[in-house]
């Protein structure tokens, strides 16, 4: 082999910071690479420090960060990693963020409130990154905050061939908890060729993570109800979604989401609930302490590791869903 045609292969490196180490590994095995050493610790006052530990020049390099709580402490460390990869040359750098953190925040509601959304992939973009690779966002518009492409993965085809595995379609309802969520509940109906029906809440503006009313659009009487989620937070509103279709005569109810932030009660919440099956992915780690006998969590890492091989070799990130993008 020559030694011009050395110096132009392409070079793929994955980066890991602390949050979620497990994932990581998960992903680097199903890439057949290793995760470069890094040295990263915290100083005494918070501050974070990165390093990488072999040379990343010309490198395609690909930055795998859950954003999981402490959310501001470990965005700030794929920050400062994207950082460091620019200014060591890397070709290429993509950010990986299967959950990705304040896609809530999308858009103003009242006046003098932020858009964190737009703020953030201005952040990474200023830091350095080209491409952002991401699952399930809150909305689909945030793919349009960041100025570059974005890869707007989908867990439906996991989840839902959990669900097929389990489930009879034929006494299947999806629903969506909010008319936000329709949308993806309709890809849902597509998929299992089931009825959809719509939960229909109003929140309270003051109080957050708080839902007031409750009311079921669609027939769910005797049937098995399947609530499509991107997140379950608090489980209060999945919870009060599944007491709101058991008054409507539902005969079970399984919860799917594809992040599982599983905040303050939320696992009392829904261990107590009357939901028979809670089924999650594993974008976000969920410690031992928050699992639990109703709890399904299935792997992201294969769809990650299929996205970043296509953008590696420069194929059809798309063809991995259908298009639904």
């Amino acid at each position: 082999m020559s030694a011009n045609k050395a110096a132009g292969e392409k070079k793929l490196m994955l980066f890991s910071g602390r949050a979620y180490p497990e994932l990581a590994e998960e992903l680097a095995h199903n890439l057949e690479v290793e995760p470069t050493p890094t040295a990263a610790y915290d100083f005494a006052n918070g501050e974070t420090f990165v390093r990488f530990l072999e040379s990343v020049r010309g490198s395609d390099a690909f930055v795998m960060q859950s954003h999981t709580a402490p959310i501001n402490h470990w965005i700030m460390e794929q920050l400062i990693m994207v950082d460091a990869l620019k200014r060591a040359s890397a070709k290429t750098i993509t950010v990986v963020a299967p959950f990705f953190g304040y896609a809530r925040q999308d858009k103003k509601h009242r006046g003098r409130e932020p858009i964190s959304a737009r703020l953030m992939a201005d952040l990474f973009k200023t830091a350095g990154a080209d491409r952002l690779i991401t699952v399930d966002l809150h909305t689909a518009q945030i793919q349009g905050f960041f100025d570059g492409p974005v890869d707007h993965l989908f867990a439906l085809d996991i989840l839902a061939t959990h669900v097929e595995s389990k489930l009879d379609p034929a006494q299947v309802t999806v629903v969506a908890p909010d008319a936000g969520r329709v949308r993806v509940a309709e890809r849902w109906t597509d998929r299992l060729g089931c009825p959809l029906a719509i939960i229909h809440k109003r929140r309270d503006p003051e109080v957050a993570n708080e839902v007031r009313v409750f009311e079921v659009v669609g027939e769910v009487k005797g049937r098995t109800c399947v609530i499509v989620d991107d997140m379950i937070d608090t489980g209060g509103t999945i919870v009060k979604a599944a007491d709101a279709l058991f008054d409507q005569g539902a005969a079970k109810v399984v919860a799917t989401a594809t992040h599982g932030v599983l905040s303050g009660p939320a696992v009392d919440r829904l261990k107590n609930s009357r939901i028979s099956e809670v089924v999650l992915t594993n974008t976000l780690p969920i410690p031992e302490e928050k699992q639990f006998d109703k709890l399904t969590v299935l792997s992201i890492a294969p769809l990650l590791a299929r996205a970043i091989n296509e953008v590696f070799s420069d194929g059809s990130v798309t063809s991995l869903f259908g298009g639904q993008s």
